[in-house]
Parts: structure tokens; sequence; C-alpha cells
């Protein structure tokens, strides 16, 4: 006999166990009123509540707002930034452009992904650390799971511009000394020792703090997705204010072609 379908209870109706609006107009976020218990309340508090359920102490929101502040940069040359001025080159709507620049900025390399994978091993290896495993045995296994350690290393550039202030605003509201962070920077000392400059980024030091906020993988993805957003506005309007098509332009002469030679069409 097969078990009964789950969906059949809910055709016609949607369960939720986050909020919504009332019948009595109340508007219900997860078990708070919107706009009596949480009237006047900051931005990325409310946004961090509605992912994780949680409210978190001031020392910490100061924290969670630098964490996006330090990596707004309006440079068009970034890679998920480009997507934004190119929609603003090409006279695109900059919604449109803002939100396909976010939706890459998922990639797993060196975006959100990467900030996924190196809370879940953080969390990972803390936990085999308490029962006993060494660091060389958490290294190792991640290795050999995934190839890389996420987090450790910068394309083009050696060291990273953010991990400075972030680290001296952390001191200064007592918050630089959690479990996570300080495996963090074990691991990186760990490499140097070894002879490999696999230095620490800046994705690595914001999933550490998010271990140390109590954030699961998942829900760390979600707080650090409008991380780049600020840097995005400005290269838009900069490019949607100069020639159309002039960001970035690839002539065709430029491209060095090594296919076929041309041939005729058949009459």
């Amino acid at each position: 006999m097969n078990p009964p379908d789950p969906r059949l209870a809910r055709v016609g109706r949607v369960r939720s166990r986050v909020g919504g609006l009332r019948g009595d107009r109340r508007v219900v976020y997860r078990g708070c009123d919107l706009h009596t218990d949480l009237a006047g309340i900051d931005w990325i508090d409310l946004y961090a509540f509605g992912i994780t359920g949680r409210r978190y102490a001031d020392n910490e929101l100061r924290l969670m707002h630098a964490l996006w502040v330090h990596t707004s940069y309006p440079d068009a040359r970034i890679w998920n930034n480009r997507v934004a001025a190119l929609a603003g080159s090409s006279r695109s709507t900059g919604n449109l452009g803002l939100a396909a620049a976010l939706a890459v900025s998922e990639a797993h390399i060196y975006g959100r992904g990467n900030e996924v994978q190196a809370v879940s091993f953080f969390l990972r290896a803390h936990r085999a650390l308490d029962d006993g495993a060494t660091l060389a045995d958490c290294i190792g296994q991640e290795m050999r799971d995934h190839g890389r350690i996420a987090g450790y290393g910068r394309p083009l550039l050696d060291g990273d511009e953010r991990i400075a202030p972030t680290m001296a605003l952390a001191e200064s509201l007592g918050l630089a000394d959690g479990p996570h962070l300080r495996l963090a920077f074990d691991i990186e000392r760990y490499f140097i020792a070894r002879g490999k400059n696999l230095r620490l980024n800046y994705g690595c030091l914001v999933s550490a703090f998010g271990a140390d906020l109590g954030m699961t993988p998942q829900q760390f993805g979600l707080f650090m997705f409008p991380s780049f957003l600020a840097g995005m506005p400005p290269v838009y309007l900069d490019a949607r204010e100069q020639p159309e098509g002039t960001l970035l332009p690839l002539p065709c002469d430029a491209v060095q072609y090594e296919g076929p030679p041309p041939r005729r069409w058949a009459d």
C-alpha cells in the first residue's frame, strides 16, 4: 500500500511556520508582530532573524554590517559587478542587471558557494578536533573529499586588504576569539609552516565568523547573499551614463580566429 501523498492535504492552502498576513491584518514574522514587536528594527537584524530565527546582540550586528560593507567594491572589473555594469551599458533595467549580478555571485569557486563549503568545513573540523582528531587529519580529509580547502589563497593578489579592518573591528567588539575563527588562522599557520603561501582570504574570514555566530552553511549563504549589492548600483549607473555599448567593447578584429578558412556559400 502506497503511503498517503502529503501534497493532498495542502491543496488550496499554504502552511507556514515563519508567519504571514493574518485575517486580522496583523503581519506575523517568526512569531512577532512585524509592525509593533519589530517596529524600528535594524534591517540586517530583521534579515538575519528571518534566516536563523534568532536575534543578535548589538556587537554581533555591527560585525555583520561590516561583513557586507567591507566587500562593497564599486569596481566594474569584478566578475559579478561586471554583469551589473554590462546591463547598464546595454541599457537593460537596473533591477534586472542587479538581480543577474547577484545570481552569478553564487559561484562556487569564488562566491557564495565557496563560503558555504568553508563554513561546512569549519563546523566539521571543529567537531572532529573536539573528538580527538588532529588538524592534519581534518585538512587531509577535506583535501581527499574536495581537492582544496575553501577560503585559502587569492587569485592575482597576495593577501587580502579586507582582513585587517574586519579583524580590527572584531577585536574592538570582543568577537575576535571565536573557536572557528581561531581554527581558520591555525589552518593558515599550518600551510605557511609547510611552505604553502595559502593565506586565508575574506571568504574564509567571514565564513569563520558565520560559524561562530551559530549559522549553518545554508543560513550563512543566505545571509551573505546581498553582501556585494552596495557596489553594484554605482557601476550600473556609471555604465548607463556613458555611451551605449562602450563597456569592455571587443571589435571583431581583436578575435584571433584559428578555424577553417572562409568558404563560398552555394548559390
